[in-house]
């Protein structure tokens, strides 16, 4: 696993070594960013945006962002495996951007009166393949006006489940790689 653009192209990242977190895929990782960069359906960029990194695991999506000269990345890990392993990746960058690592569950935490923080233009979410919270996070994100008006809202599923993605979301782009699909969303 290595970091794909910008300024730490090729730096490879620590995984974890347990089954709880499944890191993303470089393949899937850099149709992605090429998907962000080139589609004509999406007008985000990289390049000072605010990033929430759900579900953020060994921290490969935020850490990408970081790489490409986000404004802010903010990433939400509840695993404590994970969370080392994140520690680890994002301190081996000795880099002074904004970001923040917030140990805890990030539905319950989104949810509650102490997450304040609104209009992110990216929310890449990631959650475990057996989680059927998708839909109720979703909803809290919006309902909270966390997105930006011209946000991006990225999911990570595996192909053959078979969560509706919310009538509040229209999906932009959606792609197929291996046992994931990815979904690009923005605000109805």
């Amino acid at each position: 696993m290595r970091i794909i653009g910008g300024k730490y192209k090729g730096k490879k990242l620590t995984q974890p070594l347990d089954k709880k977190t499944r890191p993303l895929k470089d393949l899937v990782k850099e149709s992605i960013f090429n998907i962000i960069h080139h589609s004509n359906k999406i007008n985000i960029q990289i390049e000072n945006s605010k990033v929430l990194d759900l579900y953020a695991g060994s921290g490969s999506f935020g850490i990408e962002c970081i790489s490409r000269n986000a404004k802010l990345v903010y990433f939400f890990e509840k695993h404590l495996n994970a969370i080392k392993i994140l520690n680890q990746n994002i301190n081996s960058l000795k880099d002074n951007s904004d970001h923040k690592l917030f140990e805890k569950d990030c539905l319950e935490f989104i949810a509650s009166d102490n997450f304040t923080m609104k209009n992110f233009n990216i929310i890449f979410l990631d959650p475990p393949f057996k989680e059927d919270t998708l839909n109720e996070i979703l909803n809290t994100i919006l309902k909270k006006n966390i997105l930006s008006d011209e946000g991006l809202i990225i999911i990570h599923r595996h192909i053959k489940e078979k969560t509706k993605i919310m009538e509040k979301l229209e999906i932009v782009e959606d792609r197929k790689y291996g046992i994931s699909k990815i979904f690009f969303c923005k605000k109805t």
